[in-house]
């Protein structure tokens, strides 16, 4: 069934949360009155398709479609989510509640990307305050999972366990604050950052630039997998938090920082922090700037994916609920045919200098397959535990055709031989229909405990014989059994 989410707003912001959307299978309807809304849109949605598709490790839905709408109620009709993007005025944003919920279905959720005003703010002037809440999210929308739901005493708890559903199923994280407070949870810390790196630029301590490296070659790279506390009990060593908070308490009496003063924003100081951040990133283009940024985020997010971790603990949560790859040989639709092991976007840090995927990716994509093919007869986690597993002995790719960033690749896996201590498997990756290289793999059943060749378990040989009597019916595939050259 089609889900519709209308977004009244589309910056920075609006944009991100509906390329989000888009790209996790919904409709989306687009009002912003900016003359430049399509543009500025499609710009957001180019890199959000370029960088969001490849944080994930199996195929994201089909792309829903947009539509820039003429005015909200266009928008809003029919709309199960509603996301408010329009600039922090309150006047302005209770206004547009009034007229989105004149049209609107009563069941729909409102929510508000808002960074400062508290959900009972915006509520005030409502006909239906029970369905406005607080759902902020951060820069990039396509790419960071973090969005803080607030909500008040008029919004029903199963309203805001909708809102909470609905976020993760896009593959957010909703963070529910337990009460409302102005800035909510995140920004507060952001705001303290921030007053902080004023008074030091402001007294002539660090530049821009230097406040920038203290954070990105330090604690904001521990920041991004364990947040604040977990990195400080870590800090306190074997003795924990407690040891921590008796070592390095006391300096919260010392006059370290200025946080409950700030710099007045005279013209000097503008000028001053305008010219050093000109200096500091002056030379690229904001596009630029965002590409960076998202190839950035993605590495990170990816190395953090692999280890199961923070952010990436949400991102691998995620596949498994999007993924439509068989997991046992019972979810195979029709195993008389090659099975589709492999279907995902390529990453970013998959590509190389000369802008395609790197040869050693077509190796991880096809190992990628191996390990679902051998999830798929029953060599499962469990069954490894226990002592047996598959080696790879022999190994012949080939590279027939490029592929880039962003783009979606299928893995079709054929089982030439499954027979005793042999596994030998041919896949094919495809672009659409266009073949992109081959893989060629023989792999040897062992034993763990010895090291050595053994034959697999029936758990395993059963469901490996079906598939190999069932594929044995199809012809050779073109390059198997082939040298690398010419002949």
């Amino acid at each position: 069934m089609t889900k519709t989410a209308a977004f009244i707003g589309g910056g920075v912001i609006g944009g991100g949360w509906a390329a989000r959307f888009l790209l996790m299978g919904w409709d989306v309807r687009l009002f912003d009155p900016d003359p430049e809304a399509e543009r500025k849109m499609g710009e957001v949605l180019a890199n959000a398709r370029r960088s969001l598709p490849g944080l994930s490790d199996t195929d994201l839905p089909a792309e829903g479609s947009l539509t820039l709408c003429e005015t909200m109620s266009e928008a809003v009709d029919g709309a199960t989510w509603i996301q408010e993007s329009v600039p922090e005025r309150l006047e302005l944003k209770q206004k547009v509640y009034q007229t989105l919920q004149e049209h609107c279905d009563e069941s729909a959720i409102i929510g508000s990307s808002t960074s400062g005003f508290k959900p009972s703010e915006l509520q005030s002037t409502a006909s239906r305050p029970e369905q406005i809440i607080v759902t902020h999210p951060f820069n990039p929308v396509y790419l960071l999972p973090l969005v803080e739901v607030v909500g008040t005493g008029a919004n029903d708890p199963e309203r805001l366990d909708r809102a909470s559903e609905i976020l993760t199923s896009i593959g957010m994280y909703p963070l529910r604050v337990r009460a409302e407070i102005d800035a909510h949870i995140a920004d507060r810390f952001l705001e303290a950052v921030w007053r902080e790196a004023l008074w030091l630029i402001k007294d002539g301590i660090a530049t821009t630039e230097e406040i920038d490296d203290a954070i990105r070659y330090g604690f904001g790279l521990r920041w991004a997998q364990m947040g604040l506390f977990e990195t400080y009990r870590v800090a306190g060593g074997e003795a924990g938090m407690r040891h921590f908070i008796s070592q390095f308490g006391p300096a919260l009496s010392w006059p370290w920082t200025k946080l409950m003063d700030v710099p007045e924003l005279t013209e000097e100081l503008t000028d001053m922090i305008a010219d050093q951040s000109d200096a500091q990133s002056g030379q690229y283009s904001i596009r630029e700037l965002e590409r960076a940024r998202d190839n950035n985020l993605v590495s990170i997010l990816r190395g953090l994916k692999a280890q199961d971790w923070g952010a990436g603990k949400i991102l691998n949560a995620q596949d498994k609920r999007v993924s439509r790859i068989a997991e046992t040989l019972d979810e195979v639709e029709d195993v008389s045919q090659p099975i589709k092991t492999i279907e995902r976007a390529v990453p970013l840090d998959w590509t190389d200098y000369n802008g395609h995927m790197n040869e050693a990716r077509y190796l991880q994509a096809f190992g990628d397959a191996t390990d679902r093919f051998m999830l798929i007869v029953g060599c499962d986690a469990e069954y490894i535990q226990n002592g047996g597993s598959y080696f790879t002995v022999e190994t012949h790719i080939r590279h027939l055709d490029e592929v880039h960033a962003g783009q979606t690749i299928r893995v079709d896996t054929q089982c030439i031989v499954g027979a005793g201590k042999k596994m030998h498997v041919f896949h094919r990756m495809w672009q659409g229909e266009r073949l992109l290289a081959t893989g060629e793999h023989m792999l040897i059943h062992v034993s763990l405990e010895t090291r050595r060749p053994s034959e697999p378990g029936p758990q395993v040989a059963g469901p490996l014989t079906t598939v190999a009597k069932a594929h044995s019916a199809l012809p050779l595939p073109d390059g198997a059994g082939s040298s690398v050259g010419v002949k």
